[in-house]
């Protein structure tokens, strides 16, 4: 009598997954590939919940000191963005340690002529 009880609670075991797999072929559940991806957000939102509010604190304190920047130096940036035709001829902005911040424009690296060739034409020898 034990080994039935065994048996038949290791076939209803079984059978369980397969009547889930069933029913979540209706058109109005969720299929497990979609449950999946819910939970998988779900936890991430729950993983990346402190560090969205730690930034909302941030944006809480430093938004008034951010807004008034943009309205002081918008215009300026702005100007600044018209007058630089392409920013691919600079270099990344560096602060000197006087606070001074530089942009400093690229060299042609073939601007620089070859002592040998005085016109950048090839030299002639006689032999």
């Amino acid at each position: 009598m034990k080994h039935i009880m065994m048996l038949s609670a290791v076939g209803l075991l079984l059978a369980a997954p397969l009547q889930a797999q069933d029913l979540g072929s209706e058109p109005d559940e969720k299929s497990l590939m979609e449950q999946g991806a819910e939970l998988f957000f779900k936890g991430l939102r729950q993983e990346m919940e402190p560090a969205l509010e730690s930034m909302l604190e941030m944006a809480e304190q430093f938004g008034p000191s951010m807004l008034s920047f943009l309205e002081e130096m918008g215009p300026a940036l702005a100007d600044l963005v018209d007058e630089v035709q392409d920013w691919s001829a600079y270099h990344a902005p560096e602060m000197l340690p006087n606070g001074d911040i530089i942009i400093r424009k690229k060299q042609p690296e073939d601007a620089t002529p070859d002592p040998a060739e005085p016109d950048g034409a090839p030299e002639h020898t006689d032999i």
